[in-house]
């Protein structure tokens, strides 16, 4: 059966892109926006001040002849005002005086804003001329020696200011339009680049699926290397899980092997104690069945995720279980109320509940259990006392065998602290032994990380 798709988000690639694209859009806009109008304003200023510099001209040429009308004292240097139709144009009206228009009007005259009577140069525009708009400053003045307030009027076509500024547009326009062109391609080529190393960790990882490799070893960018890392650790782990997948199922095969045999050369040789020899080893499989089902369980809630579990709420709870069996055995749980560890609750009651168990059936009647007996360690760390003969420094390391048993009086498979100690590891914590001071028994030392 085909497996499902697995569900993305998209290609980042096109998102990069996108967002690229869309940045170098707005700010082409903007910017070429914003330059076309600086120059816009530019070449409109420096037309008007071309107007302006010729009315200046005139005013300086012009004087009052005995009649009262306007002469000039030397001709305008501008040529274009002695052609006629040439694009530039002047105009002096004052009073009851006929329009005094420059030779480049030829036989029309510019008909200029009554209304206005400016000392200072007024800019307007003009559509009075078919054909050809205008650009017109006109500006009010007294001559020396006359009373007529004068109207000296200049005026431009604007087909040579609109020419400069659909010119200066259009190789905006181009300029602009090659500059986006070649940001959007340097985009795509820095995206290309920039996820080069995402490629090859793809193709590393195919090559570890199918080469057998069990580790990403290509030199990547510092930026990818965190990522890398967290892959190798998590091919790690999943290589110790399958090591240790492998290790139990030998284990629980070895473990089964003897009864399996002991069971068959009973039923082989009829033997007459074959019932009880089932029974007693049928419980034995059975324990390490839940020997190494503990195990897996704690293993695959470890891999869940964090967990958060009281120890003194459950150290309680596991006493009240265990006096019932017990209750000749005096009990003593105290400790941090507070402390709280990374291990699901039910691991945390079988680790204890042997631990206590194992106290309540071989001390002498009193059983101590003390949560966060040191505070001051990174892991929290439980006590677990009693009074009872307890095992020798030369035993201690062999006692965590399965099946290792020093008291062989009192049933038992030897299974307990086996399976505390590999649970306990599992969770990242440990089980130590040492001799209890205040009761002279055995102290269990069970080291579990915080939450």
């Amino acid at each position: 059966m085909a497996s499902a798709p697995v569900p993305h988000t998209g290609s980042l690639a096109r998102r990069m892109i996108l967002i690229a694209a869309g940045w170098i859009t707005i700010l082409l806009l903007v910017g070429g926006i914003a330059l076309d109008r600086a120059l816009d304003n530019l070449v409109s200023r420096q037309f008007d001040e071309q107007l302006e510099t010729s009315l200046n001209a005139m005013l300086g040429s012009a004087e009052i002849d005995p009649f009262g009308e306007i002469y000039f004292n030397r001709a305008l240097g501008d040529q274009r005002f002695l052609e006629p139709n040439s694009g530039l144009y002047w105009q002096i009206e004052g009073g009851n005086y006929a329009p005094f228009p420059s030779r480049s009007l030829w036989d029309r005259t510019l008909d200029i804003r009554e209304d206005l009577d400016a000392m200072e140069p007024t800019f307007y525009d003009s559509s009075q001329f078919p054909g050809e708009r205008l650009r017109i400053v006109q500006r009010t003045v007294q001559l020396p020696g006359s009373d007529t307030r004068w109207q000296f009027v200049v005026a431009g076509s604007r087909e040579e200011l609109d020419t400069q500024r659909a010119n200066i547009r259009s190789i905006l326009g181009w300029s602009f339009a090659v500059l986006g062109i070649g940001l959007f391609l340097m985009a795509m080529a820095q995206t290309w680049y920039g996820l080069g190393p995402l490629r090859r960790i793809r193709l590393a990882i195919a090559r570890i699926r199918s080469t057998g490799a069990n580790r990403v070893t290509d030199p990547l960018p510092l930026e990818v290397q965190p990522m890398v890392e967290e892959l190798n650790a998590l091919l790690a782990h999943s290589e110790r899980q399958a090591e240790e997948a492998r290790t139990h199922a030998g284990n629980l095969a070895h473990a089964l092997k003897t009864p399996l045999t002991v069971l068959t050369n009973a039923a082989s040789a009829h033997a007459s104690d074959l019932d009880s020899t089932v029974l007693r080893e049928a419980a034995l499989m059975r324990r390490q069945v839940d020997h190494h089902l503990a195990r897996a369980r704690a293993a695959g809630r470890r891999a869940i995720g964090l967990a958060r579990s009281p120890v003194l709420d459950v150290a309680k709870g596991v006493e009240r279980a265990v006096a019932r069996l017990y209750p000749e055995v005096r009990f003593d749980v105290t400790g941090n109320a507070e402390a709280q560890v990374a291990v699901e609750r039910q691991d945390l009651e079988e680790l204890l509940g042997n631990l206590i168990e194992n106290a309540a059936k071989y001390g002498g009647g009193s059983v101590f259990v003390t949560v966060d007996a040191e505070p001051d360690s990174a892991q929290c760390v439980t006590w677990i006392e009693d009074d009872g003969a307890g095992i020798p420094a030369a035993e201690r390391s062999a006692i965590f065998a399965r099946g290792a048993r020093l008291d062989t009086e009192k049933p038992g498979t030897g299974l307990g602290l086996a399976i505390v100690r590999d649970v306990a590891k599992i969770y990242g914590g440990d089980v130590e032994l040492a001799e209890s001071e205040d009761l002279g028994g055995l102290l269990v030392r069970l080291s579990l990380p915080r939450a």
